[in-house]
């Protein structure tokens, strides 16, 4: 289990580089979205549940089996969704995934594996009560409306390249070392992002639409 959780984490990293390669290379073409869909289907659906019914969910019978392929299919319902979505949306929310992103959804759904593999397991955990929850929990996610962060659209000073490359390189080496520690602890960082990206996201939802009442005002006073 250990390489496929590296593999997986390996292909999540590639994911959030091959978009802005392309780009940058002027390579994008509609073959490829496509290509980039299949991949992310096997790498962050079918590997994930298949890792997590050989590893738990096949002692829970056709029940463990049915979450794998409820799994699988918000993946791909997940994808197809993003393949369709148009852009004609508010500039603020180009900050925010629709749902959890399928490579996140992927190691999401790992944690109690990845957890177990990692020195930080200090309680006892029941974990065929554990992981099914994490399935359910992160297929829902996959299909929902959730906002979360999407870092995208970060833009990096250049003054704070040195400090971003150092941050890079010190947590690839702590990777290198403390292989499944480092994944548990950024997992659950992720985590936590969760409920904040939810607060952020209301809290600008809020503000756009009290700017547009201010400027419907602002227009009916010039009318009069």
């Amino acid at each position: 289990f250990e390489f496929a959780i590296i593999a997986i984490i390996f292909a999540a990293l590639i994911d959030g580089l091959d978009g802005r390669i392309a780009r940058l290379i002027k390579g994008t073409s509609k073959v490829g979205k496509e290509l980039d869909s299949l991949t992310d289907m096997i790498s962050f659906g079918v590997a994930p549940a298949f890792i997590m019914y050989f590893w738990k969910l096949n002692e829970l019978g056709k029940f463990g089996w049915l979450l794998s392929l409820v799994y699988v299919i918000c993946v791909a319902l997940r994808l197809a969704r993003f393949n369709i979505n148009s852009n004609q949306e508010p500039s603020w929310r180009d900050n925010f995934f629709e749902g959890v992103p399928s490579p996140a959804g992927g190691i999401l759904v790992l944690i109690p594996l990845i957890y177990s593999l990692s020195d930080l397991n200090f309680f006892q955990i029941n974990y065929n009560i554990v992981v099914p929850l994490f399935s359910i929990t992160t297929s829902f996610l996959l299909i929902s409306k959730f906002p979360t962060y999407s870092f995208k659209k970060i833009v990096i000073q250049r003054k704070t390249t040195i400090f971003l490359l150092f941050g890079i390189v010190l947590f690839f080496g702590l990777l290198l070392i403390y292989t499944f520690n480092v994944i548990a602890i950024s997992s659950l960082i992720y985590l936590t992002l969760l409920p904040i990206s939810f607060a952020h996201y209301q809290k600008l939802k809020k503000q756009n639409k009290d700017e547009k009442i201010q400027d419907n005002d602002d227009d009916l006073e010039d009318v009069l």
